[in-house]
């Protein structure tokens, strides 16, 4: 594999704890992001932007106040700016994320799962 090309499988192998987002790419001002997912995450929202979830492997549900939006592999979703949710995974999930560069994955939540951007290896 040259050095611009990325395999998400490849990239998700090397990743070991959920809620831990690694880079994968950036286009224009936004990462590309994948990652684990296990248990419950926090609620939270993202004020100045849309969230995008791609789920690759597993079940993922993105809960929100109102109703319960339920992601299988190849499933896309995007939870609007400002919108509360908070996603949960049964089981393992492995998904991709695009999100602006700088987007915290706790939002505006903050605490102890707010996780620094990691670099795939």
């Amino acid at each position: 594999m040259t050095d611009d090309v990325r395999n998400v499988d490849e990239a998700l192998s090397t990743i070991s704890d959920p809620w831990q987002p690694h880079r994968l790419v950036s286009i224009n001002d936004y990462d590309v992001k994948v990652v684990k997912l296990r248990g419950e995450f926090v609620w939270h929202t993202h004020p100045d932007t849309d969230e995008l979830f791609m789920v690759m492997s597993g079940r993922l549900t993105i809960q929100l106040r109102d109703r319960d939006v339920v992601l299988n592999p190849h499933d896309v979703f995007v939870v609007p700016r400002g919108v509360e949710h908070c996603p949960k995974a049964d089981g393992d999930v492995e998904a991709v994320l695009f999100e602006p560069q700088g987007t915290v994955n706790t939002g505006d939540a903050g605490g102890d799962r707010t996780s620094e951007l990691r670099e795939i290896g």
